[in-house]
């Protein structure tokens, strides 16, 4: 196995040098320029992952990559990796990568806007981030939020990566003509950032706009067996998406009872388009920001969600909720009852509440 003199906080790009070797160099944010905007990419979203001169857990090593590197994706394939269930893999050009680690990305930078709307809560905007990554100039110091204090701690610098959603409330113009925009988490601990402008698409009411609202008899079914879930209006099911529901066991192989999804039939009660997850203790907890697209549907905080950190749809990888990816949350998002508007972004409803959630467990 060839080993690089690597830290997970480069962000490294890829370029060939031969068969069976992997060379990296450095890369600096500067609007990706040397990426396409129409390429499929695949970003690190863990530690380190290996790379496989097959689609086999079991084949030979032939590299390494590592957290929020860059690699061009060719194609999804069908492999074998020991111990999951999610067999998809990643193909490379540099060999392949096992898919559960690898988000799918994009480079789309966006062009600044001049003003920004008013709204019910002040000029602000929703935008989402279109580009692999984007690190941020924090603000409010000192951090308050533990996803920052853990990335200061190890020296890492405050990062939003492709398809996070965030509220913007103000924007600088800097001598050199950079815009930048003000990030601010409504509902977050206090911690506002600045990023650059280019990195964040600027979301419409049209995108956000109910999907059939005139539609009766919608309902969403969970399957914990099958890691899907599928949309009703009545007997037809009209939306299909894998998903990740609450993970069984811990990294060692534990049961841990208090991560599996509730089973059971319940409402909707709380949808917004951006929100900062948590939860768990001090020593096994998660901190989570600007989740886009979620639907809220046990009290204790479970929900449909967009998901980021992982791609490992198929296998029960969350903490209790519903991980799906961007686009699927965002369709299922626009689809459910109650209603989002753009202004304010976010709605709680009172009993008997919203599109009831079915989580049901049914063997093979």
């Amino acid at each position: 196995m060839t080993k690089h003199p690597l830290t997970r906080r480069d962000f490294l790009k890829i370029s060939a040098l031969g068969i069976g070797t992997l060379a990296f160099r450095p890369f600096v944010w500067q609007g990706f320029s040397e990426l396409q905007p129409s390429e499929l990419l695949g970003r690190v979203t863990v530690g380190m992952v290996d790379v496989y001169a097959r689609p086999d857990g079991d084949e030979q090593i032939v590299g390494a990559l590592y957290e929020d590197q860059i690699v061009p994706w060719i194609r999804e394939v069908v492999g074998t990796m020991p111990g999951r269930i999610n067999q998809r893999w990643v193909e490379t050009p540099y060999g392949y990568v096992w898919g559960g680690n690898l988000q799918p990305v994009r480079n789309l930078p966006n062009s600044p806007v001049s003003n920004l709307p008013n709204t019910s809560l002040g000029s602000g905007m929703w935008v989402e981030v279109t580009v692999p990554y984007v690190d941020l100039i924090l603000d409010t110091p000192p951090s308050r939020a533990p996803w920052l204090q853990y990335r200061e701690s190890i020296g890492l610098p405050a990062r939003f990566v492709y398809s996070q959603v965030v509220w913007v409330d103000q924007f600088r113009t800097e001598a050199d003509g950079r815009v930048w925009y003000r990030l601010n988490e409504r509902f977050g601990s206090g911690d506002l950032f600045w990023g650059p402008a280019e990195a964040f698409r600027p979301l419409t009411p049209d995108e956000i706009a109910p999907i059939n609202p005139e539609a009766e008899e919608k309902r969403i079914v969970v399957n914990i067996d099958y890691q899907t879930l599928s949309c009703y209006e009545g007997r037809n099911e009209v939306y299909f998406a894998r998903i990740s529901s609450g993970a069984l066991y811990d990294a060692w192989g534990n049961p841990v009872d208090a991560w599996a999804t509730p089973v059971g039939e319940f409402p909707i009660w709380r949808k917004a388009i951006s929100l900062p997850l948590s939860g768990g203790s001090a020593s096994a907890g998660w901190s989570l920001p600007a989740v886009g697209w979620v639907s809220l549907f046990v009290g204790s905080g479970v929900a449909i969600h967009s998901t980021y950190w992982h791609n490992n749809y198929g296998e029960p990888s969350s903490r209790g909720c519903v991980n799906a990816s961007p686009e699927d949350a965002k369709w299922i998002f626009r689809w459910s009852q109650p209603i989002v508007s753009y202004d304010p972004g976010d709605v709680t409803v009172e009993m008997p509440g919203g599109t009831k959630v079915s989580v049901e467990k049914k063997q093979f």
